[in-house]
C-alpha cells in the first residue's frame, strides 16, 4: 500500500489555527499590558524621586512639597477643591461645548464657498498668531469678571483646532467618491453629511483633543486675571500664602478634570467610529 502524501499545515488553517490564536491573544496581551503598566511605574519611580530629592536636600515645602505633603493637602481640604473645581469644569464644559459646533459649521462653510474662505481664514490665522494672554485681560474689560468673559475667551482660544482639523478632513475625501456622488445626483448638503463629515470624523476629534486641553487653559487663566472662584483661583489665592502644596493640589485636581475632558472626547470618538462601522 502506497504511502499517502503529507498534508503540510497551511497559514491560516484549521489545523494550525489555534495555536496562532493563541500567540496573538497572548502578543496582544503583552503589549496591553505594557501599555498600562509602563505609564503607572514612570509616574511612581518620578513621585519616589521626587520626594527622596526633597528630603535629602532639606528644599522647603513652600518652595518645593514633597508628594507626600500635596497628597495630604489633597485629602484634609478635598470638600474646597471639589468646590473650587465645580465652576472651573462647568466653565470649561460650556465653552468647550460651543467651539464644537462653532468650528464645525464654519468649516462646512468655508469649504463650500470659496468667497468666505478667502475672507476668513487668513484673519484668523492673523488671530491665532496674537499671543492669547494678551488678549484675556480685554475680554475681561469687554464681559466683566463673571464667567461670561472666561467662557468668551476659552472658545476664542479653543475653537480654532476644530475648525482647522475639520477643514483639512472635509477636503481629504476621496476625489474619485465626490465624483460619483456628482455623477448620482446627490446634493452638497447630501455629500456633506454622508460623505464627507463620515471621512473627516478622525481629523475632527484629533482637534477636538487639543481643543479641550486649550479650553481648560483659556478658564483657568480667566481665573487668574478676575475671579473669586475656581481653581485658577484657588492656585493664585494659594500662591501668594506661600501654601504650595495647596497650590499643588488644586494643579492636581485640575489635571484630573483635564484627563476625564480627554477621556470623554476618546470615548465619544469609539462610539461614532463603531456606529459609522456598523453601517
Amino acid at each position: 500500500m502506497k504511502d499517502q502524501p503529507q498534508v503540510l499545515p497551511v497559514e491560516g488553517s484549521v489545523i494550525e489555527g489555534p495555536g496562532r490564536y493563541r500567540r496573538r491573544l497572548t502578543a496582544l496581551s503583552r503589549q496591553a499590558l505594557l501599555a498600562a503598566v509602563l505609564p503607572i511605574v514612570t509616574a511612581v519611580t518620578a513621585l519616589l524621586v521626587w520626594e527622596l530629592l526633597v528630603r535629602q536636600s532639606g528644599i522647603a515645602h513652600s518652595i518645593l512639597p514633597p508628594p507626600s505633603a500635596i497628597f495630604d493637602k489633597l485629602a484634609g481640604f478635598l470638600g474646597l477643591l471639589l468646590k473650587h473645581a465645580v465652576p472651573t469644569t462647568y466653565e470649561t464644559l460650556v465653552a468647550f461645548a460651543i467651539s464644537i459646533p462653532l468650528g464645525i459649521v464654519l468649516a462646512a462653510i468655508m469649504i463650500y464657498s470659496p468667497p468666505i474662505n478667502r475672507a476668513l481664514y487668513a484673519n484668523l490665522v492673523f488671530f491665532q498668531l496674537i499671543p492669547k494672554i494678551a488678549l484675556a485681560p480685554m475680554f475681561i474689560v469687554w464681559l466683566g469678571i463673571g464667567a461670561e468673559s472666561r467662557v468668551a475667551f476659552s472658545i476664542f482660544i479653543c475653537f480654532f483646532p476644530i475648525l482647522i482639523s475639520t477643514v483639512t478632513g472635509l477636503q481629504a475625501v476621496d476625489r474619485d467618491m465626490l465624483r460619483l456622488c456628482k455623477a448620482v445626483g446627490a446634493s452638497d448638503l447630501q455629500v456633506l453629511i454622508h460623505v464627507r463629515f463620515p471621512y473627516s470624523f478622525p481629523y475632527i476629534f484629533a482637534g477636538m483633543k487639543v481643543a479641550v486641553t486649550l479650553a481648560i487653559i483659556g478658564v483657568v487663566v480667566g481665573e487668574f486675571i478676575a475671579s473669586t472662584e475656581g481653581l485658577g483661583y484657588l492656585i493664585l489665592f494659594a500662591s501668594s500664602r506661600q501654601q504650595t502644596d495647596l497650590g499643588l493640589a488644586a494643579i492636581t485636581v485640575l489635571c484630573v478634570v483635564g484627563l476625564m475632558f480627554y477621556a470623554l472626547v476618546v470615548l465619544s470618538e469609539m462610539v461614532i467610529e463603531k456606529f459609522y462601522g456598523s453601517h
